[in-house]
C-alpha cells in the first residue's frame, strides 16, 4: 500500500503521515531526508524526533539516491519529505540538476521493498508568486514527481489545516 500525503507548510501532514504507521505491527522506518544544515533544520529536525518518540521507528538518513535505501523486504516506511529529497538531489555544487524521473524510480524501488509506503509531499506553486528561475525549475520538478507519485499511489490525501481530506483511495 502506497499512501502520498501533501499540503502546505505545518498543516499536519507530519502527523497524519505517522498515524497511517501507528497500526503497522511489523518493523518502521523513517526514511529522512533533511539535511541537517542551518538553525531552522535543526529545529524542524529535533521537532520531527519528538513527535516519533515511542514510536519504534529505525530512523534512517537519507539524502539523496533513495532507491538504493536499504530497508528490510516487508517493513513499514515514512519517507519524510520528497520536497527535500528534491533539493538535495537538484542542487548539487553549482549545477542545477533535473531528478524528478531519478527521484519516481527511486520511490518505486523503494515501495517494492515495503508493505506500507507513506510519503510525504509539499504543495508548491500555488500561491501564484514570481520566482527566480531556480526556484521555478524547482517547483516544476516538485510538480512533475508529485503527478507521477499520486498516479501510483493506492492512496492520496491533503492535508488542510490539520484536516485530512481524501483527493484519492481511501483514508487511513
Amino acid at each position: 500500500m502506497i499512501t502520498l500525503v501533501t499540503g502546505g507548510t505545518k498543516c499536519g501532514k507530519s502527523s497524519y503521515a505517522e498515524k497511517i504507521l501507528d497500526s503497522f505491527t511489523g518493523q518502521k522506518y523513517y526514511i529522512a531526508t533533511m539535511n541537517p544544515v542551518g538553525d531552522d533544520a535543526e529545529a524542524i529536525i529535533a521537532r520531527h524526533v519528538q513527535m516519533r518518540c515511542g514510536k519504534n521507528y529505525v530512523t534512517v538518513e537519507r539524502f539523496r539516491d533513495i532507491g538504493e535505501t536499504d530497508i528490510p523486504k516487508g517493513s513499514g516506511v515514512l519517507l519524510e519529505c520528497v520536497g527535500n529529497l528534491c533539493a538535495n538531489e537538484m542542487f548539487v555544487g553549482m549545477e542545477i540538476l533535473h531528478p524528478a524521473d531519478k527521484i519516481v524510480t527511486g520511490i518505486k524501488q523503494l515501495s517494492e521493498k515495503t508493505a506500507e509506503l507513506v510519503i510525504v509531499t509539499n504543495e508548491v506553486g500555488s500561491d501564484g508568486n514570481d520566482y527566480t528561475p531556480d526556484t521555478m525549475a524547482y517547483i516544476r520538478q516538485m510538480a512533475f514527481i508529485n503527478r507521477r507519485i499520486a498516479e501510483f499511489a493506492d492512496n492520496v490525501v491533503e492535508c488542510v489545516y490539520g484536516i485530512p481530506l481524501l483527493r484519492k483511495g481511501k483514508l487511513i
